[in-house]
């Protein structure tokens, strides 16, 4: 007699279906998306540094005013013995320089120990000479009846005359030295007030003497500034700008 299989209780089947894994799907996994790396912002040069730009050229009208003014105040004499030579500055009005600037540059020229003598800047008579900063067009009048093209400095028989467009610029002569130019044109200019004559280029090479004509050419000699340049340079200025 054949055996007939006990039948599965209900529970018993529905545990062979959870083993097999029937009856339900897997439980969905969480999507998961890839975050994108941040965009990177291009990346700018560094600056660059600015160039420092070169002051502007002064403008020298050729003409101004016409009229001068004196510069206030005054300024003693560097140390030493002997009466200092008593003078003034004037500068024309409209010119692009201020004129307390121009007396202090004239005045450490002709205090300088290469210099002629010891000046005491005062700004009322009497004096002995002025100095005067003029347009092209004023120096070209108060120098008659020398010549100046508009362009030369002279003495007048009362005042040193500057020209302010050589004051600016210079001459090629002293290959960019503004400061030396500066101080031969004062040297030159004020040696005339003191009674000294031009004088040639003694000899190829040697230092100009400062009464040579070095606005108009060197000859063949070297540019020099001063009256006595062998003399050791100044190490005090004058002191202050205050009326004396």
């Amino acid at each position: 007699m054949p055996r007939i299989a006990p039948l599965m209780t209900p529970f018993v089947l529905a545990g062979l279906l959870l083993a097999a894994g029937c009856g339900a799907d897997p439980p969905a996994r969480p999507s998961i998306r890839p975050v994108p790396p941040p965009a990177r912002l291009p990346s700018r040069p560094p600056p660059r540094p600015r160039r420092a730009e070169p002051p502007p050229a002064v403008q020298v009208p050729y003409a101004a005013s016409g009229s001068y003014a004196v510069v206030p105040g005054g300024a003693p004499p560097r140390p030493g013995r002997g009466r200092p030579v008593r003078y003034l500055v004037e500068v024309e009005r409209g010119l692009p320089f201020g004129p307390r600037e121009f007396a202090a540059q004239v005045h450490r020229i002709l205090n300088d120990v290469r210099g002629w003598a010891r000046f005491q800047r005062v700004d009322r008579g009497p004096v002995r000479v002025r100095v005067a900063l003029s347009s092209p067009e004023k120096t070209t009048r108060e120098c008659r009846p020398l010549r100046t093209g508009g362009e030369l400095s002279c003495w007048n028989g009362r005042r040193s005359i500057i020209n302010a467009l050589r004051w600016a610029v210079g001459v090629p002569q002293y290959k960019g030295d503004l400061a030396a130019y500066r101080s031969y044109l004062i040297s030159h200019e004020v040696g005339h007030a003191l009674g000294h004559d031009h004088r040639p280029c003694p000899g190829p090479g040697r230092p100009a003497p400062v009464m040579t004509q070095q606005s108009k050419s060197l000859g063949r000699c070297r540019p020099n500034p001063w009256p006595f340049p062998g003399r050791a340079p100044a190490t005090e200025r004058p002191r202050g700008d205050g009326k004396p």
